[in-house]
């Protein structure tokens, strides 16, 4: 029953949204002498976002903090959207207006209590493993792994399996597997 339920969301998908702290990164800081932030991000993560675009999904960010390295970080992987705010369900609603989408149709993966009104709105919703448990209860998806260790890429993963897109889409990149 779930599988097909997840089947039937990912297949209205158009827009993959993520937090960054706690899901791309695991949520360190790094302060350098010069005041400037540093995060450390997962590749395998950076990979799952080249995947998404080669599935023609885009991607983008909602973050409670915009810092330089998340903004480069962006840039370099191409995620279309990315917008800094506490205030994530307006954050949101902006999205929906400016890429003239419906709820249903966004993906998204937050890990914290400021993600929860995003979570509950969207067509597919996922917690890393490390999520307090409130988050957990209120996500379709709870990940197998934590944030900033790949929970990004397992989330997109999941959405192209569901989608039966990943073989034809890794093909697309010169990359054949075995089903």
């Amino acid at each position: 029953m779930k599988d097909r339920l997840l089947k039937e969301r990912c297949l209205r998908l158009k827009l993959i949204l993520t937090d960054v702290d706690g899901v791309m990164t695991d949520g360190s800081i790094f302060i350098m002498p010069d005041g400037e932030e540093a995060r450390v991000f997962n590749v395998r993560d950076g990979y799952g976002i080249v995947l998404a675009h080669a599935a023609g999904l885009e991607t983008g960010i909602i973050t409670g903090r915009l810092s330089n390295p998340v903004t480069q970080r962006a840039k370099t992987l191409g995620m279309s959207v990315v917008k800094g705010s506490m205030d994530k369900a307006q954050v949101f609603d902006e999205i929906l207006a400016e890429k003239s989408l419906q709820a249903h149709e966004v993906a998204y993966i937050g890990d914290d209590y400021p993600d929860l009104p995003v979570l509950l709105r969207v067509g597919l919703s996922a917690v890393p493993q490390d999520a307090p448990m409130e988050l957990k209860e209120a996500a379709f998806m709870i990940l197998d792994k934590p944030g900033g260790r790949g929970a990004l890429r397992e989330f997109i993963e999941s959405i192209l399996r569901a989608r039966e897109t990943l073989v034809p889409t890794l093909a697309s990149l010169g990359i054949a597997i075995r089903e």
